[in-house]
């Protein structure tokens, strides 16, 4: 049996207005609030989102962005 999956939170709780993530954990509201009813498959799928969301945020933004 795979141990549970943790929650990605680093209590740096603060909403990014452009991106719609937390700046700490890169979830939107809607993950977090929904993490704790949540199967693991599910948690799965958000951890795989958030190393595109760290690369995105970490792009600066160009000419055309």
């Amino acid at each position: 049996m795979s141990p549970p999956v943790p929650s990605p939170c680093v209590n740096v709780c603060r909403m990014n207005a452009a991106t719609g993530w937390c700046e700490g954990c890169l979830r939107t509201l809607d993950e977090i609030a929904a993490w704790s009813t949540l199967d693991e498959a599910a948690k799965r799928a958000v951890w795989k989102l958030l190393p595109a969301r760290r690369a995105a945020r970490a792009t600066p933004p160009g000419p055309g962005r």
